[in-house]
């Protein structure tokens, strides 16, 4: 009879642990050594961030950064593609257009998610192989250790959906050397592979094959520091040689950047790419044009002003902004054009710089009151 019941109370047990890590649930959380890890699990949308997961992941953390037994914290993706491939944005304009409240819960929960990861007390470890872009930045960069791999592919593309470089990119954007961030910010461009480490967004470059040894071996160390962490994750991408000899994509472009995206207005860029006119300012130009004039405004401001402030006072104010979107047209008619009837092709209003005016970008920027975003 005890006998059976032991029995029925680890099955028991059992299935309250598959709960967890049940294999169509869309994030699981596990305990695994000393590990707390996190795998986003929702392949076929490219792990893409909905509200259900933050609302699981953010306690999870909290929980763990107290946990005396749990000494760091990974996070990775599923199904080869992508590690999360952004925020599901098209959730987020259905209940837009219609007032609902997801389109504020949303973004108070992924930013406090941000948050979350960059006051994280526990070592984080982002393993961010595939696909790494919006959301998906927001939920490793701001973390302690972002590991890439040859299969990374990097970007921001927000001002072509009429949003803006948001969870956190305010602070983490200008402060990558020269004005790499800027670039990367107002013109979506993708980094891969290595380049995504030698623009100072990943810590460490390992080859994707290596990722399961390499979490196997975090997952083994006894109570670690972060020194210890850091000993393991530089062994690991000191033995990587793909593409070690390239040099960086941006490098020779690097003086153009520095010099053209230190401008202090949208149109001031515009005009310094014009008078260039080299093949790659060129491109710049023609990218630039494809993006929602009023983001691009909303964007060079944003990392103007976050370059000074704190990771707080930066996701604050990217509230104020996400609200000033929903608000407006150029984020639905974005979504619409790249994500839902992909004709590419998205009629932005206002449709140039000049119509943006400083009067309409200083209300975007203006404080909430109540509605403020509360860390």
């Amino acid at each position: 009879r005890l006998k059976a019941l032991n029995r029925l109370q680890v099955i028991l047990q059992h299935l309250k642990m598959s709960k967890q890590t049940d294999s169509t649930a869309e994030v699981l959380l596990e305990k695994k050594g000393g590990a707390g890890v996190i795998t986003l699990n929702r392949p076929k949308a490219l792990n893409a961030l909905n509200l259900s997961m933050i609302k699981q992941i953010y306690p999870q953390i909290k929980t763990w950064e107290k946990d005396p037994e749990t000494f760091l914290i990974i996070i990775k993706g599923t199904g080869g593609k992508a590690f999360c491939a952004g925020g599901d944005v098209r959730a987020i304009t259905e209940a837009g257009k219609v007032g609902d409240k997801l389109s504020q819960d949303f973004f108070k929960g992924e930013y406090n998610l941000n948050n979350a990861i960059g006051t994280c007390k526990k070592p984080y470890v982002a393993l961010i192989d595939g696909i790494t872009m919006g959301g998906g930045v927001g939920v490793s960069v701001h973390g302690h250790f972002r590991v890439a791999t040859e299969k990374t592919l990097f970007a921001m593309p927000e001002t072509a959906i009429g949003l803006f470089p948001d969870v956190g990119g305010g602070y983490f954007l200008p402060r990558l050397s020269g004005k790499i961030g800027f670039y990367l910010g107002l013109t979506g461009f993708r980094l891969k592979g290595r380049d995504v480490q030698k623009a100072g967004i990943a810590t460490h470059f390992v080859e994707s094959e290596k990722l399961p040894a390499l979490e196997k071996d975090l997952i083994a160390l006894k109570s670690p520091s972060k020194e210890k962490i850091a000993d393991l994750l530089n062994s690991y991408h000191m033995k990587c040689t793909i593409d070690q000899e390239k040099a960086f994509v941006l490098d020779e472009h690097m003086e153009k950047i520095n010099s053209i995206f230190s401008a202090n207005s949208m149109e001031e860029i515009v005009e310094k790419l014009k008078q260039d006119g080299s093949p790659f300012a060129m491109k710049q130009l023609e990218a630039i044009n494809k993006m929602s004039p009023t983001s691009l405004k909303l964007t060079l401001r944003q990392l103007r002003e976050g370059a000074s402030l704190s990771l707080q006072d930066v996701l604050r104010m990217e509230y104020r902004l996400s609200q000033a979107c929903m608000k407006g047209h150029d984020f639905y008619e974005g979504v619409r054009a790249v994500l839902i009837d992909k004709d590419q092709s998205p009629k932005w209003k206002p449709a140039s710089l000049e119509e943006v005016s400083d009067e309409f970008v200083d209300n975007c920027f203006k404080p909430l009151g109540n509605d403020e975003l509360k860390l």
